[in-house]
């Protein structure tokens, strides 16, 4: 069992759903956070720095780390694997007040299932169309590659039932979406814990 001095945030969405903006945006307002940066296998998009957006190695070093049971949960999605290293986690918890996550609705399953205390908000798009002109914007992914992400999406949305929250991130309305995700991450810590600026 992990010693949380810290409190663990989980924001999910789909790909392309802004968990990553909003989560640097949370970061600003609060001094003593810190984002819990995933392992990965997938190979690293244009403006991705390795150790900033992912821990990003081969598949044969995560499944060699696997192996070591050095995950505290791990997941393949889209052909590839996704990790949350157990020791990094552990030490932020004891470093940070707040450690901000963005793992999917499966790795936070495996989350719950290891005990381990968070909050976790899912960030609902308007709509899969809108969605869908998002993750194109982003380019660099075929059609075949975007039906398949319009898919996984689906079913991630349809598990957003068992989040603690839900907030509708629109088109044009980041600040807005910012500060509903923000007002359930302050009723969620305790005000004496927060360092704030």
């Amino acid at each position: 069992m992990i010693t949380q001095k810290g409190k663990l945030i989980i924001i999910s969405s789909p790909s392309g759903g802004g968990k990553n903006s909003v989560i640097n945006a949370l970061m600003r307002r609060y001094k003593k956070s810190t984002r819990l940066i995933t392992t990965t296998t997938r190979a690293m998009r244009p403006g991705e720095e390795h150790g900033v957006d992912y821990h990003f190695i081969s598949r044969e070093l995560f499944l060699e780390k696997k192996a070591q049971e050095n995950f505290l949960e791990y997941n393949e999605y889209a052909g590839n694997f996704y990790g949350t290293d157990k020791l990094l986690l552990e030490e932020l918890l004891r470093t940070y007040d707040i450690v901000f996550s963005q793992i999917e609705v499966n790795g936070r399953a495996n989350i719950q299932k290891a005990g381990i205390v968070h909050l976790a908000i899912f960030l609902m798009p308007e709509s899969l169309d809108v969605l869908r002109e998002r993750i194109v914007k982003r380019g660099g992914l075929d059609e075949h590659i975007i039906d398949e992400r319009m898919d996984i999406a689906k079913k991630e949305m349809e598990q957003s039932a068992t989040y603690d929250y839900s907030v509708v991130n629109a088109e044009g309305k980041f600040k807005e979406t910012v500060d509903k995700v923000d007002a359930y991450v302050r009723g969620y810590m305790d005000d004496t814990a927060i360092s704030e600026e």
